[in-house]
């Protein structure tokens, strides 16, 4: 699956798995970029059907419940919803 990709500072692998009709994806894209780190995001719903149960399995890798957004780092640190202080934590 084709993810856009945000240039910044570099803090690992960053991945945000969005909706494109969430406020609480909108306001982790914003923070992302706020806080200046490079990540890549999807927004699943967005996807074509071939790759949306692709999206949908690896989001529930991460996040047993598939809600949104769903920020994983490195492939092992998950942040499910918007937490901003969290966030901003993982990421120092």
């Amino acid at each position: 699956m084709k993810m856009e990709h945000v240039l910044g500072t570099r803090k690992g692998t960053v991945v945000l798995y969005a909706l494109s009709t969430c406020g609480w994806c909108a306001k982790t894209k914003a923070l992302l970029k706020e806080i200046g780190v490079d990540h890549s995001y999807v927004y699943v719903d967005l996807l074509p059907q071939e790759e949306l149960e692709e999206a949908l399995q690896e989001v529930e890798r991460f996040n047993p419940h598939g809600s949104f957004p769903t920020l994983v780092i490195d492939h092992k640190k998950v942040i499910i919803g918007f937490r901003e202080q969290e966030i901003r934590e993982a990421l120092g």
